[in-house]
C-alpha cells in the first residue's frame, strides 16, 4: 500500500489502521479511516473519540479524548 503519506501507517489482520504519530503508535480506526487517505481528509475514531486530519500529506491528531 503506497499512499504517499509522510506518516508511517499499517493495517492489522483485523483490518484496523495504526500510525506512528509523534513517536506513538496510535489507533486510526477501521471503517472510518479514509482509504485512500488524501489531503484534507478528516475523521473521528469511534472507539477512542480521537480526531485526525491529513495536513501536508501527514496524519495529524487534532483532538485527543480521554
Amino acid at each position: 500500500m503506497a499512499f504517499n503519506l509522510k506518516t508511517k501507517i499499517w493495517q492489522t489482520g483485523q483490518l484496523e489502521w495504526w500510525g506512528m504519530i509523534d513517536n506513538e503508535d496510535l489507533y486510526l480506526g477501521r471503517r472510518e479511516f479514509p482509504e485512500p487517505p488524501e489531503e484534507g481528509d478528516e475523521w473521528t475514531v469511534l472507539e477512542t473519540g480521537d480526531t485526525f486530519r491529513v495536513i501536508d500529506m501527514e496524519i495529524c491528531r487534532l483532538e485527543k479524548k480521554d
